[in-house]
């Protein structure tokens, strides 16, 4: 267990904040790295299976089941530690990560960059820091983000 595993506050009373259709995001992060690898989601029977077996599972909303990561493609997550945030409405996953851990088959699913969005200091491309103008249009960044968002953000999920 890391350092910062240990300094977590564990918490057996703590309430999770599933929503409407019972679910919590899930960030899955890599333990020694620090990386983030995927955000899935999880209702209570997902959680409880990976507490009680160690390896990741999660809730597809689009094939409504249950999964285990990595159970036919061999990449499995096996969870160091379940942590939850302040508001209790987003878990995350500490795992050791084996094989790739985006279904493309990178290490990460987070491995493009929406074009146009930079901040100042920034040297994700290692260019040093020095990017060149932002020429992109709104137009543009929405199309270019449309994957992202449609990956992410689940609009049915959130409407009130």
């Amino acid at each position: 267990m890391s350092e910062a595993d240990a300094t977590a506050t564990t918490a057996p009373d703590v309430t999770i904040e599933f929503d409407a259709e019972g679910l919590v995001p899930v960030i899955a992060q890599e333990q020694d790295s620090g990386q983030v690898l995927m955000l899935a989601y999880a209702n209570a029977e997902a959680i409880t299976r990976t507490t009680e077996t160690g390896l990741a599972h999660y809730y597809s909303r689009s094939r409504e089941e249950l999964w285990q990561k990595g159970k036919t493609s061999g990449n499995v997550q096996h969870v160091a530690a379940v942590r939850i945030d302040c508001d209790g409405d987003t878990l995350l996953y500490r795992v050791s990560q084996e094989g790739g851990a985006c279904h493309t088959g990178h290490a990460t699913c987070f491995y493009r960059s929406v074009e146009g969005v930079s901040h100042e200091g920034s040297d994700e491309d290692g260019d040093g820091g020095k990017e060149e103008a932002d020429t992109s249009t709104p137009e543009t960044l929405s199309v270019e983000t449309e994957v992202v968002d449609d990956r992410v953000f689940d609009p049915a999920v959130y409407d009130e």
